[in-house]
């Protein structure tokens, strides 16, 4: 080990040494998540690769997402479980693909009442009973069941995404933009969930606090002084829409309130701090029918440049996401390239509260990213498979993904049509390379029906 990296560790080491010294328990970890709706890779001011000068964007303004960014880690290559919400939301929770889990079958096999698979607040709670969990905000996983089904202590109920959306007769919620205090209520679940850090912390609990935005995901909602200011701000050749600048920058705002809730309680170095998105942006505002074809049929940049495609798609622009995170251990203004999933994020969770690897493996296709968080060796995330499946269910184009590497394969199903792609040479897929590699094509095809036969063999007869 590196002499530097040698005494860092030490150093992390030294308030968990004390404590045993004096015949204490290290203290449990606080984790927060949030998640937000349709916000692209590209999205934030900062970037989200720092050697691509097109991973930020040209136009929004995210000054605490880049404060979070530049207290900790950012992941380049960091993929959502779906390219769309409710499947992604429960990848998140129970720590399994998408593809695993299907769609219409999911409310029979995972609904927590028949106890088949433990729920991230249920794992948290089984390693330290002690943990008191939260979710505010959207929950929408369509399956009927709520979060205090799935285990958690205090929620907003089980609530769709309507609940962000005023819904007002006349409104086109592409097109127009509705002026309001609390935009997608979003001030709202900041309160709720500062007031449940302070009350855990004041009762010395570790607490597990997942807040699910409804931002951005249209109807587009912002207050009066930020949609004012964006209105009058030159616009961007990438993003060029100010009520939609507005509302990402009043969520933006709520992000700051709970770093800095973080230091009035004294507790931002026992916690940890991660913020991702359940799928990319719309490509378009309003949304193109053609998302599928050939990047050159569009105009050039799309929103979610230098990615192809978005939200409702398996291209980039539709599964890879911001993801940032910061905590005790966490080297200030770092990245990993490494590609993650968001069924990572329950054995990340559960090797945080235990406070080291768990003895027994946990009911999860997600491998823990806590190595990669302290920059300790190897850095790899020890999931099998290591590959990322992916799989849409819906819209009339069932397709299905597979990433290994630097390599990603795409097959359609109707047509059967199958695209391979070198995403470290063609971050936006550009260039079909099936053809010109197909061993690497047949290799990855093999894989993905390999893994589908195995977890989900129904989605081989679409």
């Amino acid at each position: 080990m590196h002499p530097i990296r040698r005494i860092s560790l030490l150093l992390s080491l030294l308030p968990h040494l004390a404590a045993i010294a004096l015949g204490q328990e290290p203290a449990s970890p606080n984790i927060i998540l949030i998640l937000t709706d349709d916000l692209g890779w590209s999205c934030l001011s900062s970037h989200m690769d720092i050697a691509n000068g097109l991973s930020a964007s040209d136009y929004h303004e995210t000054p605490n997402m880049d404060r979070l960014a530049a207290s900790g880690m950012r992941f380049s290559r960091a993929y959502a479980p779906a390219s769309i919400c409710s499947p992604s939301r429960r990848s998140i929770l129970f720590g399994h693909t998408s593809v695993r889990q299907g769609n219409l079958s999911f409310a029979e096999n995972y609904h927590p009442a028949q106890g088949k698979h433990a729920t991230l607040p249920q794992v948290l709670r089984r390693l330290n009973p002690h943990y008191r969990t939260g979710h505010f905000g959207k929950w929408d996983m369509r399956a009927g069941f709520s979060p205090e089904d799935a285990g958690y202590d205090e929620s907003d109920g089980n609530t769709g995404n309507k609940h962000g959306n005023f819904l007002t007769d006349g409104t086109d919620k592409w097109e127009d933009h509705v002026i309001t205090p609390d935009p997608k209520r979003m001030n709202t679940l900041t309160e709720r969930a500062t007031n449940f850090m302070t009350r855990q912390t004041h009762a010395g609990k570790p607490f597990f606090l997942q807040v699910s935005h409804y931002a951005t995901h249209v109807e587009k909602q912002a207050t009066a002084e930020t949609y004012n200011r964006y209105a009058e701000k030159p616009k961007g050749q990438k993003h060029d829409d100010p009520a939609w600048a507005a509302m990402l920058e009043d969520l933006d705002h709520t992000i700051g309130i709970l770093l800095d809730t973080l230091q009035r309680l004294g507790i931002a170095e026992n916690t940890y701090f991660f913020l991702t998105s359940d799928n990319g942006a719309t490509e378009f505002i309003p949304p193109t029918p053609r998302r599928l074809e050939h990047p050159a049929d569009f105009p050039d940049p799309m929103r979610n440049a230098p990615l192809r495609g978005g939200k409702w798609t398996l291209y980039e622009g539709g599964i890879r996401v911001p993801f940032l995170v910061m905590g005790p251990g966490i080297e200030a203004e770092s990245q990993c390239d490494m590609p993650i999933a968001g069924w990572d994020l329950l054995p990340t969770f559960a090797e945080l509260a235990n406070g080291a690897p768990l003895p027994t493996p946990l009911d999860t296709d997600g491998g823990s990213l806590v190595n990669l968080l302290k920059g300790e060796t190897p850095d790899t995330v020890n999931r099998h498979p290591q590959a990322l499946f992916f799989h849409r269910y819906h819209q009339g184009y069932p397709h299905s993904a597979v990433i290994d590497g630097d390599y990603k394969l795409v097959k359609f199903w109707k047509t059967g049509k199958v695209e391979l792609y070198d995403l470290k040479s063609d971050i936006g897929e550009r260039k079909d390379i099936s053809t010109e590699n197909p061993r690497k094509t047949e290799a990855l095809l093999y894989a993905l029906t390999s893994y589908f036969r195995q977890v989900n063999p129904d989605l081989l007869n679409p």
